[in-house]
């Protein structure tokens, strides 16, 4: 009989909301801070920059964000009244499914108007969130075993893509990058190429959309798949092994926070590690509401984004899902629904203090499987670090330092551990008297990997599309839907129909 089986659901549901001595929080809940802190700061960057922002503006984004990650990570993991929160050990970030979107409205119009622009699509989307979140909730029923395993399972898979970015110690996951330069030549060209058109036309035909003259230019990273940075991603790595092999206890709890200090160490004694942005960040600043001014509400943004927000929430219910398998506390509609809302709510913050939509940071989910500490009571030790640093740009910038290739080897084992969670609820699934749960798992892990393994599979779509078909996880989620409902309908077998109901806490 399995440890989960013995225990009763007092002593489960005591594990999660166990508060451990202050110390210990502090500890675990940086580890969280610092698997989560290079994907937290990507999007301010990136869209920053896209919105052609000075430096200064670009850091008060970045400050603003980590702030609210913080603030969205209390209400996740500490609860705020049965509305808000699904109180699990979850840490919320900025959600990538949003970049793309994003960036485009950015090429429309940069600047502060470009900015306003986007956080008034942001707060919408954030309020059309909170209203549907308990519908979205309701599909909670159409995921037995063989789909929440293979959701997990597609997860995992998808994160190790960024983790071995990380390791190889290349600012993207690929041998390639964005030669900014020439597209922002490109851009500037489309945009003048746009006037042009558009002077010759009347005053009342439509302005022409502005095209850029080819494909988004690329250019070798000569960073990518350097030896000493492996090395360095591998020495993490071992480091991390031998310390859960060996180490009892409290250390072997906190091994992937030890494996990325003494990955710092290293890289520090090798010359890669740099601290002159510690030196020129100012030590405090506050977040601001509207630091850019009202911003303006566009139907068609506020639609888009709304997308991106079912997409995110999707996702977030496979994240869910997993915490659920890990923790072993069952979830219930309403549970779920609380979940899902806080996803609202968070975008609904993220526009009113200058910052982007956030979701559950499904990297973190790998770290609650690794260390066996599945205290919501972490996470919010974590929030409160996050605020911290939010307040403090010196130490935030002392975060951000850590290279990229010391994250890579802590990245492998948080990510597959994502991956081995969702083997292990499929290995529960009767695939002998049913067959069909085989085809349901093959297909759509090979949907899953569609955006894996061809990224730019969508360049010949309409780019509305492109936020919801470049969602490894959102593909397989929807294949594993439809092919179970297909195959098993309404009269799954009865292994599954118990698990399920187990899952979704349906009696």
């Amino acid at each position: 009989m399995s440890m989960r089986a013995q225990l009763g659901p007092a002593e489960e549901v005591d594990e999660v909301d166990r508060k451990l001595p202050v110390s210990r929080l502090i500890t675990l809940g940086l580890q969280h801070v610092l698997v989560m802190y290079a994907g937290a700061i990507a999007v301010p960057l990136i869209v920053g920059r896209a919105l052609k922002l000075s430096p200064e503006q670009v850091a008060m984004l970045i400050s603003a964000d980590l702030f609210c990650c913080g603030l969205v990570t209390l209400i996740q993991s500490l609860g705020f009244s049965r509305y808000f929160g699904i109180k699990l050990p979850v840490m919320m970030g900025v959600t990538f499914a949003s970049v793309g979107p994003m960036v485009a409205m950015a090429g429309v119009q940069g600047g502060p108007e470009g900015a306003r622009a986007i956080f008034g699509a942001i707060i919408g989307a954030g309020i059309i969130s909170i209203a549907i979140a308990p519908l979205m909730s309701r599909l909670l029923r159409f995921f037995p075993p063989v789909v929440t395993g293979t959701i997990i399972a597609i997860i995992g898979i998808s994160l190790m893509r960024v983790g071995i970015g990380w390791a190889m110690g290349g600012p993207a996951p690929t041998a390639q990058s964005v030669d900014v330069p020439k597209l922002v030549a490109m851009v500037d060209k489309a945009k003048i190429d746009a006037a042009a058109a558009a002077a010759n036309l009347p005053p009342e035909a439509k302005a022409p959309e502005m095209k850029l003259s080819g494909p988004v230019p690329m250019k070798d990273n000569p960073n990518y798949g350097a030896l000493d940075n492996m090395g360095v991603a591998a020495f993490v790595l071992v480091v991390i092994l031998l310390l859960v092999r060996y180490a009892k206890g409290f250390v072997s709890n906190i091994a992937v926070l030890l494996g990325i200090v003494v990955g710092c160490v290293t890289a520090v004694g090798m010359g890669k590690m740099q601290f002159d942005k510690v030196a020129k960040a100012s030590w405090f600043d506050v977040a601001t509401p509207f630091a850019f001014g009202v911003p303006t509400f566009d139907p068609l943004m506020v639609l888009t984004m709304s997308l991106v927000m079912i997409v995110v929430m999707i996702e977030s219910t496979g994240m869910f899902l997993a915490l659920s398998e890990i923790t072993g506390r069952k979830l219930s509609r309403s549970d779920l629904s609380a979940g899902l809302r806080t996803d609202g709510l968070g975008t609904l913050i993220g526009g009113l203090f200058n910052t982007f939509p956030y979701t559950s940071f499904s990297q973190n989910v790998g770290l609650v499987g690794v260390t066996g500490v599945k205290s919501r009571w972490v996470c919010v030790a974590a929030g409160l670090i996050m605020l911290v640093l939010g307040l403090l740009p010196k130490m935030a910038a002392l975060v951000e330092a850590i290279p990229s290739f010391v994250l890579g080897g802590a990245g492998l084992v948080m990510f597959g551990m994502v991956a081995a969670t969702g083997i292990r609820i499929l290995a529960n699934v009767d695939f002998k008297s049913n067959r069909n749960n085989l085809y349901i798992v093959a297909i759509s892990i090979g949907f899953g990997m569609i955006p894996l393994v061809a990224p730019r599979w969508t360049q010949q779509m309409a780019h509305g599309l492109h936020p919801l078909l470049e969602s490894g996880i959102l593909l397989t989620s929807i294949s594993a839907v439809f092919l179970n409902l297909y195959f098993n309908g309404g009269d799954a077998d009865e292994l599954g129909a118990i698990e399920a109901a187990r899952a979704a806490e349906a009696h």
